[in-house]
């Protein structure tokens, strides 16, 4: 993270995606003293297997659990967009909404996911809300947030167009930065473990993450997690 980085917007598509994505590095930016803002766009409504559970009333527990997981991460604020789990599309709406909150928390650093990536090493495919959510969070990046022009209604608000300086790029297959999260990671699992809908057997949970994020490459922190930075002109 750059010295001057005061702000970092994290745009994830799922409650509990900040924290498997990026977790410890929040929390460590977050002690640093930067202040961190979720912006959460759908409300994870369809994540459950219950056949007791409604839409409506998983989209309450998800709120409350990522709000949860938040505080314990020290971030700042958590934003809700309220988009349907499993409906997402990268269309000039979630853009819009995306450069919206990026012109009035004018972030420094915006960490999203890889639109790029449709299948995880080792196996599984990516959920394409994951990718949707990255390819709108980057489109709202460069060039829509920047450029006075776009979504003119902004500027009638009081919204000025705000240049992002650097992208963290979560859940990549092509990493070249890795933030060193030793000292975090046991933040990062108690942050995880905050969302109890989705979590069957936390323990076994708990030892995964903390193998995950081993590194084993010389010249690679021992304790990380991975990302593509980008540094924009």
């Amino acid at each position: 993270m750059q010295e001057h980085a005061q702000r970092v917007m994290v745009i994830m598509a799922h409650p509990d995606d900040p924290e498997f994505f990026c977790g410890g590095t929040v929390a460590k930016w977050a002690k640093n003293g930067a202040e961190i803002i979720y912006v959460v766009i759908t409300n994870g409504n369809k994540g459950s297997n219950d056949p007791q559970m409604t839409p409506e009333k998983l989209a309450v527990i998800r709120e409350r659990e990522q709000r949860e997981a938040a505080r314990r991460l020290g971030v700042k604020e958590v934003i809700f967009l309220g988009y349907n789990d499993g409906e997402l599309v990268p269309d000039l709406r979630l853009r819009g909404d995306l450069v919206r909150e990026i012109r009035c928390y004018r972030p420094d650093i915006v960490i999203c996911q890889d639109p790029t990536t449709y299948f995880w090493p080792g196996g599984g495919i990516n959920h394409p809300d994951h990718r949707a959510a990255g390819e709108a969070a980057l489109a709202a990046v460069f060039p829509l947030a920047r450029d006075r022009l776009n979504f003119p209604e902004h500027e009638r608000e009081g919204l000025k167009p705000h240049k992002v300086k650097e992208v963290y790029v979560s859940g990549t297959t092509q990493p070249d930065t890795w933030v060193d999260i030793s000292d975090t990671l046991e933040a990062k699992i108690q942050a995880i473990l905050a969302h109890q809908s989705q979590i069957k057997e936390p323990e076994k949970l708990a030892e995964r993450i903390r193998e995950r994020a081993k590194q084993s490459e010389d010249g690679k922190p021992p304790i990380a997690e991975a990302f593509r930075k980008i540094v924009l002109p």
